[in-house]
């Protein structure tokens, strides 16, 4: 791998100082030969480039190095699924911003920033699904991360973002993956950075992940999992109480065709997204927020059952955030359950 990038460096060498050499002064006589000329201007530019070559490939075995894959418990029939039954649950409003809403079917909330007017049959849940054993998750914004404790500190390597998935949306990604698995769910977890190392074209990258994934795992369910980005401090951290136990809140974003792009699923999404939504509200309410339903597509056309859950934001915690997810794949069990 070293060899590797050390071409790609010198190769990227090359072909910044060739373009150099053309706009070198040309000043030499017809007694320099001009062979040698270049190629005492390459030696001197490649010496050079040397240590920087050196530095570049120390710098990415360093980045590789603190790149951790996220801690996967592989004996799933160990994993304690068990919740009291009639947990009684209480929004907590400190860190919390009111909730907002423009619609509401059957208890759901709903805050529709898209073009369209939200009709009875567009709301009602009747949605039926052809795979729901097999989930998928991924995360468009990968290193989306939380405000550190004394269990979970971490650096930070932007604004609550991390390269680290033990710290990040990707660890919350494998508690869900776990807690699902062991309801006789089939999970695909992946794990790809989409926004590393840059943030930008990440909804684009991440598109080729999904449809990659997808032609090897037929799959209705595709969950997009993130972080609230709406602060960008610790202030900002809706949570719930659920009996004795602190849950970040979670909250739907679905997109529609109304930014123009093909998006003939955004109906069943939306669906979808309500009919978990009823379940949740039924077993514990205020774990979800209002469903946000916008213009934006966000790749959820590739299935009948895609969607984006935001967990928390940056001033919840991951404790609070994987408590979440316990009670979230609860309540997936109950809408599809796997026998």
């Amino acid at each position: 791998m070293q060899f590797v990038k050390q071409v790609d460096v010198f190769t990227a060498s090359i072909n910044s100082t060739i373009p150099g050499i053309n706009k070198m002064e040309e000043s030499y006589t017809e007694n320099v030969d001009e062979q040698t000329y270049v190629e005492k201007i390459l030696n001197t530019q490649l010496a050079m480039n040397g240590n920087l070559v050196e530095e570049k490939v120390k710098q990415e075995e360093v980045q590789e190095q603190e790149i951790a894959e996220p801690e996967q418990n592989t004996d799933f029939n160990n994993i304690n699924t068990e919740i009291p039954a009639n947990v009684q649950t209480q929004v907590i409003e400190d860190n919390n911003i009111k909730a907002t809403y423009t619609n509401e079917y059957n208890g759901i909330q709903i805050k529709n920033s898209s073009k369209y007017n939200l009709t009875e049959e567009i709301l009602t849940p009747d949605v039926q699904l052809g795979n729901t054993k097999d989930v998928v998750i991924f995360h468009t914004h990968t290193c989306e991360s939380y405000t550190p404790t004394e269990a979970f500190n971490y650096t930070m390597t932007g604004n609550f973002r991390t390269t680290d998935k033990n710290f990040s949306v990707a660890r919350v990604g494998t508690e869900l993956t776990n807690y699902l698995t062991g309801y006789g769910f089939n999970v695909i977890h992946d794990t790809t950075y989409n926004d590393y190392p840059a943030y930008s074209g990440s909804y684009d990258r991440s598109l080729k992940v999904v449809q990659s994934v997808l032609s090897q795992h037929s799959s209705d369910i595709v969950i997009d999992l993130h972080r609230d980005a709406v602060g960008s401090s610790n202030t900002y951290g809706p949570t719930v109480k659920i009996g004795e136990e602190v849950a970040a809140q979670l909250m739907f974003v679905i997109g529609t065709d109304g930014g123009g792009l093909e998006h003939p699923n955004w109906q069943q999404n939306l669906k979808v997204a309500i009919k978990i939504q009823e379940k949740a509200n039924e077993l514990y309410p205020g774990l979800f927020r209002p469903i946000i339903l916008r213009n934006s597509r966000y790749n959820q056309h590739l299935a009948k059952g895609a969607c984006i859950i935001e967990v928390g934001a940056t001033g919840n915690t991951l404790e609070q955030c994987i408590t979440s997810m316990k009670y979230l794949s609860h309540v997936m069990s109950e809408v599809f359950p796997q026998g």
